[in-house]
């Protein structure tokens, strides 16, 4: 009888050799990509770092003007979430790509991201739209830890089985949404199309 354990296994447990990549190559285009991050984020004019002068590890007070501005704060569990999802829409749409070029393609996407979502038409949506009233986009060192954060879901997406990555994203999803009030699924659907009852619950009525 097969092991129990063994059911629904990650799909990457035998990767495809289409488009494969020696792994010094994935870390050398992974230090580009996040070069080119820093250099965009500071060329948008956000900060190396808070402002407020001093660089945190965590720091978790969603309605501060210090959100996002330190190392790690409540979203970069999202960004795991992040991760993810992307794992999973290549290897849908790309199953015969080697992992090496899905994760390329994925830190690209969240590199992507993170420019976009410090223009200042995301940041003023963020502001009008969601609970992040104080939010005037990531400094650079928050964007940074953001994507590498995006690397770990990825990484655990293509090595654990299929339930236990979902079974994450549903705890991370459940933490968030009951310690502060939001997660990225709440993130999507206020950015999307803003539903007044949602942003009163979450601002505490």
């Amino acid at each position: 009888m097969a092991d129990a354990t063994a059911s629904s296994p990650s799909p990457d447990r035998e990767s495809p050799t289409q488009g494969r990549l020696p792994a010094w190559t994935c870390v050398l285009i992974a230090a580009g990509l996040l070069l080119l991050l820093a250099l965009a984020l500071l060329l948008m004019g956000r900060p190396p770092w808070c402002k407020c002068g001093y660089i945190k590890l965590w720091h978790g007070d969603v309605m501060s003007s210090e959100n996002s501005q330190h190392i790690t704060d409540w979203y970069t569990f999202s960004h795991i979430i992040h991760g993810f999802g992307l794992y999973g829409i290549l290897w849908l749409i790309g199953r015969r790509w080697a992992l090496e070029l899905r994760f390329v393609l994925a830190l690209l996407i969240e590199v992507a991201w993170e420019i976009f979502e410090n223009t200042d038409f995301v940041i003023t949506r963020y502001r009008e739209d969601t609970i992040a009233r104080g939010y005037y986009g990531d400094s650079v060192i928050n964007a940074e830890v953001d994507v590498l954060a995006c690397v770990l879901g990825f990484v655990l997406a293509a090595r654990l089985p299929v339930w236990a990555t979902l079974a994450l994203a549903v705890v991370i999803e459940g933490v968030l949404a009951y310690v502060i009030r939001d997660n990225l699924t709440l993130n999507i659907i206020m950015l999307i199309y803003p539903f007044e009852a949602i942003k009163e619950w979450q601002l505490g009525g």
